[in-house]
Order: structure tokens, then sequence, then C-alpha cells
């Protein structure tokens, strides 16, 4: 099940607070802008990558995944299913805990090869819906 309740709730709660944002830009039509706001709320920091790396929500932006400084804890990606399963393969190389692709980010191959290697998934669910389930 790609949205596994216990799975989702260990990865809200347990894995960690920082998320990067694939796709997220200061673009406030953007579904990514609105969630990685709810993210914030909820005390996660949330880091924007997108290739105009634009500081949103107060976080500065990184063009990439590879280009961060610091440990991702969950990677969050806001692409087209095409696009997701190298930004899977990025978040194992970096050493994420956890990929969580978005609403109709569907990539069944890179949904095992993540889990195979060891990390939480979630896939076609949005953690803003997800979040304030939580209680």
């Amino acid at each position: 099940m790609y949205g596994d309740p216990a799975t989702i709730r260990r990865i809200l709660t347990e894995l960690g607070d920082t998320w990067a944002v694939v796709g997220l830009s200061s673009n406030r039509q953007r579904a990514a802008y609105g969630v990685a706001a709810v993210l914030q709320r909820y005390g996660k920091r949330v880091v924007p990558v997108h290739p105009k790396a634009e500081t949103v929500h107060g976080e500065v932006g990184y063009p990439s995944l590879d280009a961060i400084p610091f440990k991702i804890d969950v990677v969050d990606a806001f692409v087209n299913s095409d696009l997701a399963g190298a930004v899977a393969d990025e978040a194992v190389a970096l050493g994420a805990e956890a990929v969580w692709f978005q609403l109709g980010v569907i990539d069944e191959a890179a949904y095992a090869r993540t889990r195979d290697a060891g990390l939480a998934m979630v896939m076609d669910r949005c953690p803003a819906l997800e979040i304030p389930r939580l209680g």
C-alpha cells in the first residue's frame, strides 16, 4: 500500500523535521507552495529545491538535492512522475530517511527501489492532508 497509515505516521512524527521539497518555488499558485506552508506550521523545516533556487517561506532554496549542505530527513517530490524516480534515487544516495511522492506522482519501480534501500516511502499522498489527521 503506497499510503500505509503506519508509514505516514512514522514519516510525519518520527523521522526528522528537515524536509527538502523538490519543485518548491515562490509561485504561490503551485500546490507545493501551500503544502510547504502547512508543513512549516506543523514544525517542519522546509528546504526549497528548484532550479531557480529561490528563498521560499523564509528558507534559502537550492538548485538540486546534492547542493544542500546539511542532512535532509525527508525528500518530498512535487515533480512529474517521469522525473520522480531520479529524485528518489538521489534521496537514497544522500542518506535521507524517507521519500514522499505527492498526489498524482507515481513510479512503482522507484517505490520498490526506495523501500529496498531501507527508506520509508509514501506515494500518491499529500502530507498537508495527512498531518492534520494525526491528532
